[in-house]
Order: C-alpha cells, then structure tokens, then sequence
C-alpha cells in the first residue's frame, strides 16, 4: 500500500494537512528549519530525536514533493545540498507559533523559554512577521 499524498486527499483541510504532516518527523523538521536554522542534512540529524537517515531521506523528500521544502545545491559545498522552506512552507510559521503557545500552555513539561512564550502571547502576529522577515532573509 503506498502513502496517500495530498493529491490524493483534497477536499476537507484537516485530511489534506494530515496528508502532508501526518507524522511528528515532517513537522519537527519544519521546526528545526523555522527556529533552529536547519538548513543542511546533518543539522535534521543532529537535531536530538534520532531521526535514521531513511526516514530524514523520505521526509525530506515528501515536503520537497509537497512543495513546502526546496532543496538546492550547497555553492559553498558541491557536494551538499541546502534545504530551505518555500512560500508554502514559511505560511506555516502562524500556525507552528499557535501550536507553541497551546502546547507551552497544557505541556507541564514544555520546553518553551520564558521570554519566547511571553512574546508570543504579547503579539503573535508581531512575532510571526519577524520570523517569516528572517527566513525570507537567509533564502
């Protein structure tokens, strides 16, 4: 059985986005592009969740796909690639921030510094505009 695709699930927009990030690895991917500055192989998977290289590959290569990741070579390394998010994945940066500020709410273990989810809570919109700006920049 292959992977439904979101060609495959247009229509209702929760089965279409499930399509697409339907697993935790392409969303902390997305994170690790968005907040970490990701943008090599190496840096997925040195990340800390213990991501195996067959999966990064698949992942990768399915937001490629999907047209939220683009991957182009690295002009300061031949041999790498450099993967950065495209239009469609930098108007995700709300929704992940929204995603922050619920899961720092009901996580009594979160993860989110102190400063960050005071700022996030101040003006998201704010907050989400200086990310995007900075992204838009490293391209």
């Amino acid at each position: 059985m292959t992977a439904r695709t979101s060609k495959d699930w247009h229509g209702c927009p929760i089965r279409y986005s499930a399509a697409i990030f339907g697993d935790n690895w392409c969303l902390l991917i997305i994170r690790d592009l968005i907040f970490k500055g990701a943008r090599h192989y190496a840096d997925f998977l040195n990340a800390g969740e213990g991501i195996s290289t067959n999966v990064l590959a698949a992942r990768l290569n399915k937001l490629e796909e999907e047209g939220v990741v683009e991957k182009c070579p690295d002009p300061e390394h031949g041999k790498r690639f450099l993967y950065t998010l495209t239009e469609k994945g930098i108007s995700l940066v709300p929704i992940l921030l929204e995603m922050i500020n619920w899961a720092e709410t009901w996580d009594g273990q979160s993860e989110v510094p102190t400063d960050f989810a005071i700022e996030l809570r101040k003006d998201s919109s704010k907050m989400a505009k200086k990310i995007i700006n900075d992204l838009i920049s490293r391209r």
